[in-house]
Formats: structure tokens, C-alpha cells, sequence
């Protein structure tokens, strides 16, 4: 692995863990919409630590979702419930950004929370072990 790839996907999973906490704080405030969305960009940034190892890089959110689901969900390197989840998350977090008047409820919040934990804990495990 190069020095490069590694230090960027040490510094996205950090950016993941950050944006737990901020989802976190939103949650525990009563923001549901921001708790959504940054619940989101906690899996998004784990996931774009993975592929940072890869060398591979994607603009839009979609493409990096489908490669990880490719080269990681679909070949059991992550379980599939993994997979399904980051797809609810992130369909969840596209209807709370662009639909107007939609009213986030403190459930979902919360189901998107244990999202962002159940991925950053099973991304953090498997960078720890390619990290070393």
C-alpha cells in the first residue's frame, strides 16, 4: 500500500468518526434532519476510506456506493446486511435534504445513528487490520 492511499483513508475514516459525533449532538438536540443527513456522511466517508485503498475515487455518491457494494458487499468481504443498509441510509438522506416540508421523525434519526455505528465499526476493524 502507498503512504498516500494510506494516509487518506486514515484521515476519511477520522472524518467519519467526527461526523458521528456531530450526528450525535443533532440527535440529541432534536435536529432529526441534520442527524440524518450527517448519520449519511458517516457511512460515506467510511466507505470512501475503503476505497481510498483501492486507489479509487468517485464525484458522485451513487458510483462509490456501487463499487463498494460490488467489490465489498457482493463478495461477502462485508455482510450483506451492511449493504442494505447503507442503501436505506442513503435513500433516507436524499428524501430529508430535497423534499420539501418532509418532517424527520426521532426513529429514523436514531435508525440512521445505528447505521452509521454498525458501519464504522465494521470498516474501522477491517482498515485496522489492512493498516497494519
Amino acid at each position: 500500500m502507498i503512504q498516500k492511499e494510506y494516509d487518506l483513508s486514515r484521515y476519511r475514516l477520522a472524518q467519519a468518526e467526527e461526523t458521528l459525533r456531530s450526528a450525535v449532538v443533532c440527535f440529541e438536540n432534536g435536529l432529526f434532519k441534520d442527524s440524518i443527513n450527517r448519520s449519511y456522511y458517516v457511512v460515506f466517508y467510511a466507505v470512501k476510506a475503503v476505497l481510498a485503498l483501492d486507489s479509487v475515487d468517485f464525484k458522485r455518491h451513487k458510483d462509490a456506493v456501487n463499487y463498494f457494494n460490488q467489490h465489498y458487499i457482493a463478495t461477502e468481504v462485508f455482510p450483506r446486511e451492511l449493504g442494505k443498509r447503507i442503501g436505506r441510509s442513503k435513500r433516507i438522506r436524499e428524501v430529508s435534504d430535497y423534499n420539501d416540508f418532509y418532517m424527520a421523525s426521532r426513529d429514523e434519526a436514531l435508525e440512521q445513528i445505528d447505521t452509521a455505528k454498525m458501519a464504522l465499526a465494521l470498516i474501522s476493524e477491517y482498515l485496522s487490520k489492512k493498516y497494519c
